[in-house]
C-alpha cells in the first residue's frame, strides 16, 4: 500500500497534516514505528515546540537514526520545527544536535520585528525545488516561529521571506525538503506544496 508517513514523537500537529494530504486523496500513516517510515513511500516530519526537547524525544525513540536512513531512499519533509530539526545545531535555550541532514544552524531571528513572527508572509523561490511546481514568487504562506534555519551553503535555501530580516522559509539537500511555514495550514499554495511532495515517490 502507498503512503506517507507522519512522524508521531510527541511533538506536533499531526491531525492536521494528515487531514490536509487526506483532502488531496493521499494516504497517510501516522506512526511512530520504525517499521511503518521504513514501508512508506515519503515521510512528513512535523513539530511544533522547543527544538531540544524535540530533538531529544526523537533520539530517544531511535528515530534520528531511522530518518537518517530514510533519507537516502525516499523523501522526507520538515515542517516547522520538523525542518529546524533538520540542521545540524539548534540554539534555543542551549545548543543541541538536530539530525544533520541539512548543514548549518537555527538561531533566533535577527530582527526588530515582533517575535514569535506570526501570520501570512510571502515566498521568494530560488534554486528550483519541485515541492513549488506550479507555485509563483510572492505566494503567501502561514509561519508561527522565531527561530529559522541558517544554512551552511546557500544551494540548499530555496524559499526566502522578510520579517524585517531575510529569513530562511525552505530548504532542500538531496531527498530532504523542510518548510518553515505551515502548508497544511497555507490554504492553495500549501496544499500545492503538499500535493507535489506527495507525488515525488510515486
Amino acid at each position: 500500500m502507498s503512503y506517507t508517513a507522519i512522524v508521531d514523537y510527541g511533538v506536533g500537529n499531526l491531525k492536521s497534516v494528515a487531514n490536509a494530504m487526506q483532502f488531496l486523496g493521499m494516504r497517510t500513516l501516522i506512526t511512530g514505528d520504525a517499521a511503518g517510515l521504513e514501508r512508506a513511500d515519503s515521510i512528513i516530519l512535523p513539530g511544533v515546540g522547543a527544538f531540544p526537547d524535540a530533538a531529544e524525544r526523537l533520539r530517544g525513540a531511535g528515530l534520528d537514526r531511522v530518518l537518517a536512513e530514510q533519507s537516502e531512499k525516499k523523501p522526507i519533509l520538515g515542517i516547522c520545527l520538523g525542518m529546524q530539526l533538520l540542521f545540524d545545531l539548534g540554539e534555543e535555550g542551549r545548543t543541541c544536535k538536530g539530525l544533520g541532514l541539512v548543514h548549518g544552524r537555527v538561531r533566533r531571528i535577527d530582527t526588530e520585528y515582533k517575535l514569535p513572527h506570526i501570520g501570512w508572509n510571502s515566498l521568494t523561490f530560488q534554486n528550483g525545488a519541485p515541492i513549488f511546481r506550479g507555485l509563483e514568487d510572492g505566494a503567501y504562506v502561514y509561519f508561527v516561529h522565531s527561530f529559522c534555519g541558517v544554512a551552511a551553503d546557500e544551494k540548499n535555501v530555496t524559499a526566502r521571506t522578510d520579517y524585517g530580516a531575510s529569513v530562511v522559509a525552505a530548504v532542500r539537500s538531496g531527498n530532504v525538503y523542510g518548510c518553515q511555514f505551515h502548508p497544511e495550514k497555507s490554504g492553495e499554495p500549501g496544499l500545492q506544496i503538499l500535493k507535489n511532495f506527495g507525488e515525488l515517490n510515486r
